[in-house]
């Protein structure tokens, strides 16, 4: 399980009374990141730089919250350059055809203290299949700017061939140079939009 970062949250008889509204991410307090299992001892762990995404809130009716993220694969960064390239490259992202990477969600669904199930649809160049992600609620907070803040963290398991991420390469020891399993990991810090509401 990932941290918890509570902060300021709002009464557990009624958790989350002060969401509901819409918020923007805020790329440089959040993260979109992934691991991977790479020559079957280690894993690589990466990053998008350059991504957006809003947050439709209802605290009252969770389930008919939505979200909605656009990642580009072109700001991938797992601190290596030549794998960026090959990453970003027709072998798997093919980022110059396909700039792109995008979620939207289906459904909210909650699973006690402070979890939640997202299902969604992710798409990776012209596939798009569905994706559940394991959301905790992290609360809500004013932060230095007066800015109402909503902190989430989530994690997803996907089969990157599911959506034709295939390329890979056998190793002499047996096995494959990089598993078929991605970690998603996500760290969103999202802002209040609509400012006058929240005060």
């Amino acid at each position: 399980m990932l941290r918890s970062r509570k902060h300021d949250t709002v009464p557990s008889s009624r958790p989350y009374e002060g969401v509901t509204g819409v918020y923007a991410l805020d790329p440089v307090n959040s993260m979109v990141g992934f691991s991977v299992r790479h020559a079957m001892v280690s894993n690589v762990r990466g990053k998008f730089d350059t991504f957006e995404g809003l947050l439709k809130l209802d605290g009252a009716r969770p389930a008919r919250s939505e979200a909605y993220l656009s990642v580009q694969t072109e700001s991938l960064d797992t601190g290596i350059p030549g794998r960026d390239r090959h990453l970003t490259g027709a072998d798997f992202f093919d980022s110059s055809a396909f700039p792109l990477m995008t979620f939207r969600s289906a459904s909210v669904v909650p699973t006690g203290n402070g979890s939640f199930r997202l299902a969604g649809y992710l798409r990776i160049k012209d596939i798009e299949l569905p994706l559940g992600v394991d959301v905790d609620f992290g609360g809500t907070r004013r932060d230095a700017c007066g800015q109402t803040r909503i902190d989430f963290e989530g994690t997803a398991t996907l089969q990157r061939s599911d959506w034709g991420l295939t390329w890979n390469s056998a190793l002499t020891t047996g096995g494959v140079l990089i598993s078929d399993k991605v970690t998603l990991v996500l760290d969103v810090s999202a802002v209040r939009l609509d400012q006058a509401s929240a005060a």
